[in-house]
């Protein structure tokens, strides 16, 4: 899936509160009008994952329901 974000120089990167400063497994999201991507912090040259905003949502609110 493409972002449908052509300047991905201007995102804002966000890391969880959760992760760990020793250089743990963590993933930053940013957010696009209509999606979010999400990249590993360790690689993040290797790209990163798009998922469309409402999927991202359900996921969200499944993992918090312990659906997840």
């Amino acid at each position: 899936m493409n972002s449908g974000y052509t300047d991905l120089s201007k995102l804002r990167w966000h890391k969880s509160s959760y992760s760990s400063g020793n250089g743990g497994n963590c993933i930053e999201v940013a957010e696009t009008p209509t999606t979010i991507l999400v990249r590993d912090t360790q690689h993040r040259n290797l790209g990163y994952l798009v998922f469309p905003l409402t999927e991202w949502t359900l996921f969200l609110r499944n993992l918090k329901n312990g659906f997840c």
